[in-house]
C-alpha cells in the first residue's frame, strides 16, 4: 500500500485484501453512513472520515497524512498481512476458500471500546439498520457534532463523561427497549470501575477479559466475544450469532448444535485465527442466506 497526498486528500494505492464496503457492511460496526456506491462517512471516536473506493484505489477526503495514520491506519487494520491469514485459514480447511474469495476485502476493525460495548448490547435481537439508527440517535442526542458529508451530519458516540448523565429512561426514548437497563448497567460500570478500560482489558487473558465483560447485566457470550474481537484485539474470539450458528451447523455438524460446542470446535480448528474465520463465514452466510 502506498499513501499519496493530493489536493488535500489522501490516496491509498495498491491496497491489497481491503474492500471498504465489505469491511463496513459485514456487521462488525454500526457508526457509518453510505454516501454513494463504495463511498462512506465513518465515525471512529471523535474522528470523521469521508472515504471512497474505486477498484484498488481508495480516496480519503480532506485529511492530511499524519492524521490519517494516527486515527485510521489502526482502525482499518491496514498494517496486518491478511494474505498470510487467508492462507492459514484455507490450509486449516479448504472449504473456507469460497467464503474468503468472495469476501476477500473484509478486515477486522479496531474500534473504540465504549462504543463497541454499548453498540453490541443494542444489537441483541436487532437487525443492522435498526442498530445503526439507535446508535445514530444516541450520538446525535448526547455526542459531539463532528461535521457533515453532503447532507448527512455525523456525531461522536457519547464518551464516559457524557454516559454518566444518560438515564435508563433516556435510553428507552431512543427505542432501545429492554436493552435500556443493560446500557445503563454498562455505563455505570464504565463510570465507576477505573480498571474497566480498553487498556487494562486488552492486556488480560481472553478468559479473564470475557469474564469481566459478562459481569455486566445483559452481556452474554456473544456480545462479550464481539467486544473482545472488534475492540480489544482478541483475534481468537469467535462470536456465535444466528448466522454463524446456521453456517457452522450446515458445514460441520449437520445437526442443531449448542453454541458452546460450536465455539469449542472453532477454537480447536481455527485457534488464534478464529475471529478472521468468523468474519468470512458470517458475511458469506448472511449475503447468501446459507443454512436457513
Amino acid at each position: 500500500m502506498r499513501i499519496i497526498t493530493k489536493d488535500r486528500n489522501i490516496i491509498l494505492e495498491d491496497v491489497r485484501d481491503f474492500n471498504v464496503s465489505q469491511t463496513l457492511e459485514c456487521g462488525q460496526c454500526f457508526h457509518f453512513d453510505k454516501i454513494a456506491e463504495d463511498e462512506y462517512g465513518v465515525v471512529n471516536g471523535r474522528n470523521l472520515l469521508h472515504i471512497k473506493q474505486e477498484k484498488d484505489c481508495i480516496t480519503c477526503f480532506d485529511i492530511d497524512e499524519s492524521t490519517f495514520v494516527k486515527n485510521w491506519v489502526r482502525y482499518f487494520d491496514l498494517e496486518r498481512d491478511y494474505g498470510s491469514i487467508k492462507e492459514h485459514l484455507i490450509s486449516a480447511d479448504n472449504r473456507l476458500k469460497e467464503a474468503i474469495d468472495v469476501n476477500y476485502g473484509v478486515r477486522i476493525l479496531n474500534q473504540e471500546f465504549i462504543e463497541t460495548l454499548m453498540s453490541f448490547i443494542i444489537s441483541q435481537n436487532k437487525q443492522i439498520p435498526h442498530i445503526k439508527k439507535i446508535v445514530k440517535d444516541i450520538s446525535e442526542k448526547y455526542g459531539e457534532y463532528l461535521g457533515s458529508i453532503d447532507d448527512k451530519k455525523f456525531y461522536s458516540f457519547p464518551d464516559k463523561t457524557a454516559l454518566e448523565h444518560i438515564s435508563e429512561d433516556d435510553y428507552r426514548e431512543c427505542k432501545t427497549g429492554f436493552r435500556a437497563a443493560y446500557l445503563k448497567s454498562a455505563a455505570d460500570r464504565i463510570s465507576s470501575d477505573e480498571n474497566f478500560t480498553e487498556e487494562i482489558l486488552s492486556k488480560m487473558s481472553y478468559e479473564d477479559a470475557k469474564n469481566e465483560l459478562i459481569k455486566i447485566k445483559g452481556v452474554g457470550e456473544k456480545v462479550a466475544n464481539c467486544v473482545l474481537l472488534f475492540s480489544l484485539g482478541f483475534r481468537n474470539a469467535f462470536p456465535v450469532d444466528v448466522w454463524i450458528k446456521r453456517i457452522m451447523e450446515f458445514m460441520y455438524f449437520q445437526k442443531e448444535t449448542p453454541n458452546n460446542e460450536i465455539m469449542s470446535f472453532a477454537k480447536e480448528k481455527f485457534g488464534e485465527y478464529g475471529g478472521y474465520a468468523q468474519q468470512y463465514l458470517f458475511y458469506y452466510a448472511r449475503e447468501n442466506g446459507l443454512g436457513k
